[in-house]
Parts: structure tokens; C-alpha cells; sequence
């Protein structure tokens, strides 16, 4: 009668201290994890390192521009293994840093970082540098004293560590995982030898990740070089006096931020680049936005959103999938071609990347737009940097609405000026873009490796971990 039916009988004794009930707390999967880590004598998480929260603190009212302040984390910074990797955390004024209730969230080397709320509940973040940053209560810090922080966050983005974060996680409408559950997570005491071979694989894999950065910062200084504003200083003077003609009588617009005199100085300077000058809406026709879809699943069409733009490309790892009968109405308007652009439209804009092949049966989200580029003049990877850097950030910034949720249509995008660099100039920021993706990517697959090792490590033994992961670096 039962047959075909997956069915746990757990003693009452066995019942965890929280008398969790819940069938999905005491599936199969996550018995058999539990049984083998209680096998090979795992320990509660908190032996190995002690946990707190971020702050408590309103802070919404102390955010400053991105060229001031101190980084301070939240949830959605946690998708790279490395926290200094996130493109865009939030900052606050450092006086506001330095205040006693602020400290219990003040981040240093060594620090591992765990999402703790909402749908990303278990992305995990290693500090690697030292330097002022803090972080919100939605994320729980973990602080290590008998292991190294390489190990225990690639453990805990690990199988291992995942079944247990997303078994304790608790709640309905919104997940939690708290606090005091932490020592309910248990984590194997590793041998040195062990240990020492995961350092030393993500300590590659971040020497990888800072030269992709590097490479970049050159692509972006070589765009800025090339425009003659590598030193460009900006005008922080806020009021400006303009005739009607010059103001609403040409662009519609009244909202003083749109006139303020930095943005006339950077239109002076773009308007006179020697190679000539074009506009978004010259170059680039198929400007369409993206379509809003709710609902995701685990296989189907991908469906890129901002979140999934980093670096210029399209970050798999954080990709959801749709329905593909809910996708094919919006892919037949609005499908993506190898080289098309995307650029944000709303929340947090200036964020760009360029389609690949591996992306041209993907959907876009309502916040993105995509713009394919007929001027042959024009490579794709110089104009998603150029969106990217000073010159096209200030002036997505200048021609965005500026309300509380920032957003740029498609009639402004269209109007904003792009210079129109020699061609081995493109090519060479296109090369070192490329070069920087190159170094990421091997980034990633060392990341993934060691993960690997420290399943087969649990799974087998530590030998065969520390074999497959040698096998992999060598395959490289």
C-alpha cells in the first residue's frame, strides 16, 4: 500500500531539540548525509568557529555615492566566493562605521559570510582582504579559531554544507536560518595535509580572480586614456542656471540633478573626441525590453536577470530556469543574438554585459534591455565596458528618471553619446576583456574542484579527495 512512497520512521527520542515535524527535515537525502557525517565523527560548526550576526542598525538614511563611504554587505552581495568580488556593494559614511553599535558587524580577514534570509539563504562569501567593511543582520558572520576559512567555506558550499543549511532553514512566506541553529551543522575535523591542499587551491583560485580584476582596471583605463579623461575631475557644484529653451524646451526635463554642471562638463569633453561621435539610438536598433516572468523551475529556458550580469558576462552559477510555453511569446519578440548588448533599465543601472552563443535561446527579465548593434563601427565588448565606466555611467545616470527606483527608458538610452574609438582600440579592450573572463573562468573550475575534493573527502577519504583535486589542476 505504501509502496512507491518515501517514508521515514525517526524514535521520539531522535527528534531534534527544535521537535521539528516537518517530513521534508527527515527526508531520506538528508538522513543519509547526517549518517555519514555523524560516521566520521563530525563536530557542530560552532567548535570550529564562533557566530554572530551582522547589524541591527537602520542605516537606509546613511548610504553614500559609490566613490565614498565604507562597503557595507547584504544579501545580494553574497554570489562569489570572494566578497571583495561583488560589483556594487552598497556604501555607508564611515563615521557611521566607527559608531559602538556598528562593531558587532565590522568584517575582517578570515571572516566567512553566510546569507541567512530569503531565497539565497546559504550563499557564502570569504573575506580575503583586510580593510573597513561591515555587513546587515541578513547575513550571520562566522569567525573561524580551529580551521582555516578556505576550508570551512568551500564546506559550506559544498553538498554537505548546503543539505544542512537548507534543512534547517525555517519559515513560509520568508526562510530563515537562525542563529542557534548553527550548532546543529556539523563539519569534519580535516587533517593538515588535507587542509593545506584547499588553501592552496583557493588561494589560486583568488590570485586568478585579482588578475582578472587587474585586466579590467586596464581595459577601463586604456577606454578613459583614449577618450583624453583619465583625470577627469568632476564639477560638485549642484545648481546650475539655464534658459528654457536650454532646459525643459530641449529635453522635457525639470528635475535639477538632470543639469547639474558635471554633466555639462562631460558632454563637452565626449562632443569634441577627434574620431567622431555617434549615439546609442544611431548605433544600435532591436532596443526592446524584457519580459516579466514570476515563476521559476529547475529546468527550461534560462531566464537572465540583472543579478546574472557580472563582469561583463553572464554568471551560469546564478541563472534561473522558466516554463519554456510561458517563455516562447516573449522569445519570439525579443531573442537574443551572439554580440546583442544588455543593459539594466531599472534598480541598479549601468550594469551591462554581451550575449554569448550559449545564451541566444535565453529569455530577459523586465529590468534589462537589449540592443543589437548595426554600426560596424562599433564592437559590443566596448560598448558594455563603455556603459560600464565613467563616461556612460554619468550619463545613464543624467538621463535616468532619478526617483527612489532609478530607471532609464528607451527614449533617453537612445540619446546618450558614445565616442567612436579607432578600431584596434576596440580590439583591445575586447582582448582584455576576454583575457579577464579566461582567468575567471579558471577561477571557477579550481573553486569547483576543491569543492568536489571535500565531497569526495566525506563521501571516501581524504586521499581520493586530494587525488581528484590534483588530477583537475593538472588537467588545466
Amino acid at each position: 500500500m505504501l509502496e512507491g512512497l518515501e517514508i521515514s520512521e525517526i524514535r521520539l527520542s531522535e527528534l531534534e531539540r527544535t521537535r521539528r515535524m516537518d517530513a521534508q527535515f527527515y527526508s531520506a537525502e538528508n538522513l543519509t548525509a547526517t549518517k555519514r557525517l555523524d560516521t566520521i565523527g563530525a563536530k557542530p560548526l560552532t567548535e570550529f568557529a564562533a557566530v554572530s550576526d551582522g547589524n541591527h542598525m537602520g542605516v537606509s538614511d546613511k548610504f553614500v555615492d559609490d566613490s565614498e563611504g565604507v562597503p557595507y554587505y547584504r544579501g545580494s552581495d553574497i554570489y562569489n566566493l570572494f566578497i571583495e568580488q561583488s560589483s556594487s556593494p552598497m556604501r555607508i559614511e564611515r563615521s557611521t562605521f566607527l559608531t559602538p553599535q556598528m562593531a558587532r558587524s565590522h568584517l575582517h580577514k578570515g571572516n566567512v559570510l553566510m546569507s541567512i534570509v530569503g531565497a539565497i539563504i546559504g550563499n557564502v562569501s570569504l573575506v580575503k582582504q583586510d580593510g573597513e567593511a561591515a555587513c546587515s543582520c541578513k547575513l550571520a558572520i562566522l569567525r573561524p579559531h580551529s580551521i582555516s576559512a578556505e576550508l570551512l567555506s568551500v564546506f559550506l558550499t559544498s553538498y554537505f554544507g548546503q543539505i544542512q543549511i537548507q534543512k534547517f532553514k525555517r519559515g513560509a512566506a520568508q526562510t530563515g536560518l537562525i542563529l542557534e541553529d548553527f550548532d546543529q551543522l556539523k563539519l569534519p575535523a580535516f587533517s593538515n595535509t588535507f587542509e593545506e591542499t584547499i588553501v592552496a587551491a583557493v588561494t589560486a583560485a583568488y590570485m586568478a580572480t585579482q588578475v582578472a580584476v587587474t585586466t579590467v582596471d586596464q581595459a577601463e583605463r586604456h577606454l578613459l586614456s583614449v577618450l583624453g579623461i583619465s583625470n577627469f575631475w568632476q564639477n560638485t557644484d549642484k545648481t546650475s542656471v539655464k534658459s528654457f529653451s536650454e532646459s525643459f524646451g530641449t529635453t522635457g526635463r525639470l528635475d535639477a540633478e538632470h543639469y547639474q554642471p558635471k554633466y555639462d562638463q562631460l558632454d563637452d569633453v565626449i562632443r569634441d573626441f577627434p574620431a567622431g561621435v555617434t549615439t546609442v539610438g544611431d548605433l544600435a536598433d532591436g532596443i526592446v525590453n524584457g519580459a516579466e516572468v514570476r515563476e521559476y523551475q529547475d529546468e527550461g529556458t534560462p531566464y537572465l536577470r540583472i543579478g546574472d550580469l557580472k563582469f561583463l558576462d553572464v554568471d551560469a552559477t546564478s541563472v534561473v530556469c522558466i516554463d519554456p510555453a510561458s517563455a516562447k511569446s516573449g522569445l519570439e519578440k525579443i531573442g537574443l543574438k551572439a554580440g546583442d548588448v544588455l543593459l539594466s533599465r531599472s534598480g541598479s543601472l549601468a550594469v551591462s554585459a554581451v550575449v554569448e552563443p550559449a545564451w541566444e535561446n535565453a529569455l530577459i527579465s523586465s529590468h534589462l534591455i537589449r540592443l543589437r548593434i548595426r554600426d560596424k563601427r562599433v564592437d559590443p565588448y566596448f560598448l558594455a565596458l563603455f556603459f560600464m565606466t565613467l563616461p556612460g555611467k554619468m550619463q545613464i545616470q543624467k538621463w535616468s528618471n532619478g526617483g527612489v527606483q532609478p530607471e532609464i527608458s528607451q527614449p533617453a538610452l537612445k540619446v546618450i553619446s558614445v565616442p567612436v574609438l579607432a578600431w584596434p582600440e576596440q580590439q583591445e579592450i575586447r582582448r582584455l576583456i576576454l583575457l579577464a573572463r579566461e582567468f575567471r573562468r579558471n577561477s571557477e573550475k579550481l573553486l569547483q574542484a576543491a569543492k568536489r575534493a571535500v565531497e569526495i573527502a566525506i563521501e571516501q577519504d581524504e586521499a581520493a579527495g586530494m587525488a581528484y583535486l590534483t588530477q583537475q589542476i593538472e588537467a588545466e
